[in-house]
C-alpha cells in the first residue's frame, strides 16, 4: 500500500514558506533525492509517519515534519550516522544566526 505524501504548503500554486530554514530544509530533500543520495520513497514513508504521528494538541509545522523525516531517512538509510547528525544539529543550535 503507497502512503500519500500530505500537501506541501502552497499559495496560488507555489510554495510557501515561513523561515528560510523551511526552503533549504526542502530543497536537501529533493537535491538529496535527485542526487540518488536518498530514496524518495523512504523519506515519503517517514513523512507520512511522521504527521500521522503527530500530537494534535501541538502546532502544526509542515517543514517541522519534513525536517523530522528527512533526518529519519537519511539515519535509517545510512547516508548519515547519528552521531554526524547530531553534532550538524548542535552546529546550527550553535550558530542561530543562520
Amino acid at each position: 500500500m503507497k502512503l500519500e505524501l500530505p500537501a506541501v504548503p502552497r499559495s496560488n500554486g507555489e510554495l510557501v514558506f515561513q523561515s528560510p530554514w523551511e526552503s533549504r530544509a526542502f530543497g536537501l530533500a529533493v537535491a538529496l533525492a535527485e542526487s540518488g543520495a536518498l530514496e524518495w520513497d523512504d523519506f515519503r514513508v517517514q513523512l507520512v509517519r511522521a504527521i500521522e504521528d503527530r500530537d494534535p494538541t501541538q502546532p502544526y509545522n509542515y517543514y517541522e515534519y519534513w525536517l523530522n523525516a528527512l533526518e529519519q531517512a537519511l539515519v535509517t538509510t545510512g547516508v548519515v550516522d547519528t552521531r554526524a547528525l547530531l553534532a550538524s544539529v548542535k552546529s546550527v543550535l550553535d550558530h542561530p544566526e543562520h
